[in-house]
């Protein structure tokens, strides 16, 4: 996903989740980030768990639950049940299993340890990106 599509994704939920806390009439504040699933560094991660262990966090509601953390949202979860904040999930569609998950987080994995080594920006790792892609929805199909 570009950039620019992440932007605007991230843009998109922002707005299905104030539409949606607004409507239930609750006081909110719209935690984000902009990145990689795989990154447990994110500011506004370690802001919401700080809050939640601090008992500033009533309510915590997502639009899908890999948006927290590709992996490890299930400890997030944990964290809020321990401190009594209930967690709404908007979309839960499916389960989904572990090879589905898996499939998912391969390019962003490989994306990060290319971004780190090469420099996210080269040609050839953005092909190598986009070949790993369309590898993966292949075989999602």
């Amino acid at each position: 996903m570009s950039s620019h599509d992440q932007k605007a994704d991230l843009e998109r939920q922002k707005q299905v989740l104030e539409l949606y806390c607004a409507q239930q009439g609750w006081t909110f504040e719209v935690v984000a980030d902009l990145g990689s699933g795989m990154n447990y560094q994110k500011t506004g991660l370690k802001r919401l768990l700080s809050a939640v262990i601090g008992g500033q966090v009533g309510r915590l509601v997502v639009t899908h639950k890999d948006r927290l953390l590709r992996f490890g949202a299930e400890l997030v979860f944990a964290i809020c049940e321990a401190k009594q904040v209930d967690v709404i999930i908007l979309n839960q569609g499916e389960d989904t299993t572990f090879k589905e998950d898996l499939a998912k987080a391969v390019p962003e994995i490989i994306a990060v340890f290319s971004a780190r080594l090469h420099g996210s920006w080269s040609r050839k790792n953005q092909k190598i990106l986009d070949d790993v892609r369309r590898t993966v929805e292949a075989a999602r199909c």
